[in-house]
């Protein structure tokens, strides 16, 4: 168990299945308190809760959260603040697929701009607010870690991808602003940049297959990335005696598949 995350408390959002799953648990083993938010299936928050809370003896809490709405995390954050004492690390992990995505994730000369105008949304505004109000709660407490999960779609050519690919690329330029401004504060502010996980999100790709292939004949290990490898360096990330000095970096997590 860190202890420089023992006791304190994780602001995730999007943490009911997947990669941002992954990441609750890893920090809830560590002795993180943890403030969640889904968007629909509040019986598997709940079923978290009382998991995360048996095992690892910490506090848990679940919000709705409809990440095209970016302004709602104020009113959030205000709930967050009724129901733990302080904020040391938020992760913007949330996602969008399916219909509001269409428009977005398609050819170039059929992209849309209501499927961008979502997707930008869900990626970037909804990390400038979520990381505004929680950079608020640590200024309070000395400092803290924020996180913008992002991709390597914005460094390799992925079919369909223009969309997710600009925004990730967007938000990983407002990580290093963030960065620059907060610093003062002891807050540092990077991003993880996955290559493609083996997610439900993933497999929602109509060319699912066709990406495990070739991940897999592209990575020198193998392998497709799994959420725990994405969750472990979000941890290292926010873990005061491994990355204290590191802030608006991009860490690539991708098994080597961007090189080849």
């Amino acid at each position: 168990m860190l202890e420089t995350i023992k006791g304190k408390t994780l602001v995730i959002s999007g943490a009911t299945r997947g990669i941002g799953k992954a990441i609750l648990y890893r920090f809830a083993e560590n002795g993180a308190n943890i403030a969640f938010t889904y968007n629909k299936n509040e019986e598997e928050a709940q079923k978290i809760i009382t998991d995360v809370e048996a095992k690892f003896n910490i506090k848990a809490k679940a919000y709705p959260l409809n990440v095209l709405e970016p302004e709602t995390y104020k009113d959030l954050f205000l709930k967050i603040d009724e129901d733990f004492s302080r904020v040391d690390f938020f992760i913007s992990n949330a996602i969008i697929y399916g219909k509001s995505v269409v428009g977005g994730f398609a050819p170039f000369m059929r992209l849309k701009p209501k499927g961008l105008n979502n997707i930008y949304t869900a990626t970037v505004l909804a990390f400038v607010v979520g990381a505004q109000e929680a950079a608020k709660r640590m200024q309070k407490v000395g400092g803290g870690s924020i996180i913008s999960l992002s991709s390597t779609g914005n460094l390799v050519y992925m079919p369909n991808y223009a969309g997710h690919g600009n925004s990730k690329n967007a938000v990983e330029t407002m990580v290093k602003y963030a960065a620059m401004e907060l610093g003062e504060f002891n807050i540092r502010v990077n991003a993880v940049s996955g290559g493609p996980i083996d997610t439900d999100a993933l497999k929602a790709f109509p060319d699912y297959e066709q990406i495990k292939a070739a991940v897999q004949e592209q990575s020198p290990l193998n392998r497709m990335g799994d959420p725990k490898d994405i969750a472990g360096a979000c941890l290292f990330l926010c873990d005061n005696n491994s990355s204290a000095w590191l802030t608006g970096q991009t860490i690539v997590i991708d098994g080597g598949t961007s090189f080849k």
